[in-house]
């Protein structure tokens, strides 16, 4: 198998035996990185070559019973960003007490669920405006008289996703309401979001007059591939997505991606054993094999 070669979704999964949907669905939870082409969705091979070793080690590493799975707490980690499935699978393998699941939802909606009770563990990239600082304005005014800690995970760059060679000339989020441009965006309550909406409030400029506005995606994913396949002209999101699907990536800003865990009894032993792993080498190696960047991992940026 050549590793510039590509494949359809049908192609994938008829070389792993499972049902076109599942590879949607390993799509859309970021265990399989795709890109469009067009209207067709397809993965290169090195990517599929990727996917099936990581299958292989959680299987030579972590076989474990079914008895044992029932007497291990399950944990849910709340977020959209493929650096939470390493996490996920790093606590798996290396957690005594745990067995962690994964809820792909955005930012807010997971904040909301922590609240209620949904969610153990939670990743934040919400911008404030009137600060400029992320994430902890937002989760001391939604986990109201809980208390809960704010860890630091990994900094990515955020930005404008345009078509090759930005045809359109956009260089900053005026341009988004000043040039005759489309914009596909993200659906309420995802970082992303968040971030257009602010940087619209600072510039003084109305929602309204963002042609495209309302047509929403709720994923960085499928907006870079709306960009791809000519749907809309310009959209937000991470750089590491642009490449991924051959789109030019303009950087606006360096966001922080961090963790939220509430600080409680039954939690002492979680936090610890998610400290224990954001220092691990082997699991910092893992993110920087991705293009994340995590300077200061693991450090407390709130306490309450």
């Amino acid at each position: 198998m050549s590793q510039s070669e590509s494949f359809t979704t049908e192609e994938i999964a008829s070389l792993l035996k499972v049902s076109k949907l599942t590879v949607y669905d390993l799509i859309k939870k970021g265990e399989i990185q795709a890109y469009r082409v067009g209207r067709q969705m397809r993965i290169d091979a090195y990517e599929l070559e990727r996917y099936k070793i990581r299958g292989q080690e959680v299987k030579r590493n972590h076989i474990v019973s079914c008895d044992e799975k029932v007497n291990l707490k399950p944990i849910v980690i709340s977020g959209q960003d493929n650096s939470l499935d390493i996490l996920a699978r790093q606590l798996e393998m290396t957690s005594n007490g745990f067995n962690p699941l994964r809820s792909h939802v955005g930012s807010l909606d997971s904040l909301i669920a922590m609240y209620q009770g949904r969610a153990d563990i939670v990743s934040l990239h919400l911008f404030d405006g009137d600060t400029g600082a992320y994430n902890i304005a937002y989760a001391r005014k939604l986990l109201v008289s809980k208390s809960f800690v704010v860890v630091k995970f990994i900094t990515r760059r955020a930005g404008l996703y345009v078509e090759k060679g930005n045809p359109k000339g956009i260089t900053s989020w005026e341009d988004i309401v000043t040039k005759d441009v489309t914009i596909v965006n993200r659906e309420p309550g995802a970082g992303a979001r968040v971030l257009l909406d602010e940087q619209l409030r600072l510039a003084k400029l109305n929602r309204q007059d963002v042609k495209g506005y309302d047509i929403e995606q709720s994923s960085h994913l499928a907006v870079a591939s709306a960009i791809a396949g000519g749907i809309a002209d310009v959209g937000v999101g991470i750089e590491q997505t642009a490449k991924v699907a051959n789109i030019d990536f303009l950087p606006m800003i360096t966001e922080s991606y961090d963790l939220v865990m509430l600080k409680d009894d039954d939690n002492r032993a979680m936090i610890a054993d998610v400290l224990n792993v954001l220092q691990d080498n082997a699991f910092q190696n893992k993110l920087l094999s991705l293009g994340y960047e995590f300077e200061g991992i693991g450090t407390i940026l709130w306490e309450q």
